[in-house]
């Protein structure tokens, strides 16, 4: 639950994402919009976590879109899962960096680029990420528990210093929401939810995962939605009529802070930076389990499939960090602004990318129970992921067709156009990827999506296969 928390970073988003919905839909539905989200997630995750108890895989997109729909969508849909994901982890460097360079100055009087502070986050980051999982999850839960906390304290503080005098709850009416502007405010709002999927990539190294995934799960969701709903309802009865021109002006960075000033305010702010640090870590270690789970059954290079003594996929994440400093890198040689081109755009892209594997999921939750129902009731089996893959492929649509809005460029910009199009690109790779495994290495690729069952297999075909070897000796022995 709290990898969960981390990986969605509530502060990060109630201080960054809330007030860019704001000033990007110029609309006043942003909590209404995080509540419709909520319900459809909510209604997604039934089938997803039924399907997780059947498939424990620490590669679950990967694993679930492989049973569910075909092989070679499931690697497509696995490279598009480490792609949104690295996405996702490195991006988180690109706010670190700045962020720590402005507390540092602010604070200590010391100045250095942020590339230096983002470099120091990597360290950080990769030095935990060689921990065992419990270990990592411990902090994250310190950080997370306490972040919570701040979080409601500043909506209790904006919710009792309303602009007009009263309270009204208008917002977080669905009545609120209008059709003009919509797929914008939806799209922003999705992507705030980004990370509360990754229970699943924890399963093999849950204790009980039938019952705690579950329970992660659920609980991770509705957490989120009641922390998202109120703070951002809070932000429109503190500022009241001035919200949508505050999130557009110069202080919108400062809009969740300022309804607390004070001692609050610099905790707020400081515990902004341990977010970004939660998230990131969060992130990594789901990623390098993908690569892991993919290593392991030879979709990447086996050496990805190998674990320390503690059970860290340690070449996974290794690759992971590397990946990160690279990203930092090309960012300070390349003259990128860290804020906007490497954390908002790819934060933006990777949250897309899991969007769409969210929308292929749930499909293949269908595809899957349609051949395996076992004791599923027909609305975790059907009912529910059938309607949650129809308002998916929807919200991905209105994405899509708002993406400029998402990266806050020009209507028609290039890398509105490309930036999605990397998925598609990915996708196909993988699927001819998994084609040529069907003929290069046919075992590999009959274990495709398997997991650890994929390793019995291939045992037992080498086992069958070095019988058949000794038996041919033995008969070539007897004629000799």
């Amino acid at each position: 639950m709290f990898f969960i928390l981390a990986g969605v970073a509530p502060l990060t988003v109630t201080a960054g994402v809330v007030p860019a919905a704001y000033a990007a839909t110029g609309l006043t539905s942003v909590p209404a919009a995080f509540l419709m989200v909520a319900v459809v997630l909510g209604i997604f995750a039934v089938g997803y976590v039924a399907m997780a108890q059947r498939i424990p895989n620490a590669g679950a997109f990967y694993a679930f879109i492989s049973q569910g729909l075909a092989k070679p969508a499931g690697v497509g849909g696995a490279l598009v899962a480490v792609v949104a994901y690295n996405l996702l982890q490195v991006g988180l460097y690109g706010m670190i960096g700045p962020s720590l360079q402005s507390f540092a100055a602010d604070n200590f009087h010391i100045n250095a680029p942020w590339g230096v502070w983002a470099f120091g986050a990597w360290a950080l980051v990769t030095i935990l990420g060689l921990i065992r999982v419990d270990l990592s999850g411990r902090l994250l839960g310190v950080l997370s528990t306490i972040e919570l906390l701040v979080v409601v304290a500043l909506t209790v503080r904006g919710l009792t210093h309303p602009a007009a005098g009263r309270i009204s709850a208008a917002s977080l009416s669905p009545t609120s929401l209008r059709l003009a502007g919509l797929g914008a405010v939806i799209a922003v709002a999705v992507l705030g939810f980004t990370g509360f999927e990754q229970a699943p990539v924890f399963s093999e190294e849950a204790r009980s995962p039938r019952r705690t995934i579950p329970l992660a799960t659920f609980v991770s969701l509705t957490v989120i939605a009641v922390i998202y709903a109120a703070a951002s309802w809070a932000l429109n009865v503190h500022y009241g009529d001035q919200v949508v021109a505050t999130a557009q002006g110069p202080g919108s960075a400062t809009m969740l802070f300022a309804m607390a000033p004070g001692t609050l305010a610099s905790i707020a702010r400081t515990l902004f930076l341990t977010s970004l640090l939660a998230a990131a870590l969060a992130f990594h270690n789901a990623v390098g389990r993908y690569m892991w789970a993919l290593g392991r059954e030879r979709v990447l290079p086996s050496v990805m499939g190998r674990t320390g003594t503690n059970g860290v996929p340690r070449a996974a994440s290794g690759v992971q960090s590397l990946l990160g400093a690279v990203a930092i890198t090309l960012a300070l040689v390349l003259g990128w602004d860290p804020v906007n081109q490497l954390f908002f755009w790819g934060g933006t892209t990777g949250g897309f990318g899991i969007l769409l594997l969210l929308a292929a999921t749930s499909a293949a939750v269908v595809g899957y129970f349609v051949k395996a129902p076992g004791d599923e009731t027909v609305w975790r089996r059907l009912v529910a992921p059938g309607v949650s893959t129809a308002l998916l492929v929807v919200m991905a649509w209105l994405c899509v067709d708002h993406y400029d809005v998402l990266l806050n460029v020009p209507p028609g910009s290039l890398s509105a156009k490309v930036l999605p199009g990397i998925f598609g690109v990915t996708a196909v790779i993988g699927v001819v990827w998994a084609l040529i495994l069907k003929t290069i290495q046919p075992d590999a690729y009959q274990a495709i999506g398997l997991g650890s069952a994929g390793a019995l297999v291939r045992t037992k075909s080498t086992a069958s296969s070095a019988v058949a070897t000794a038996s041919a000796a033995a008969r070539a022995d007897g004629r000799a």
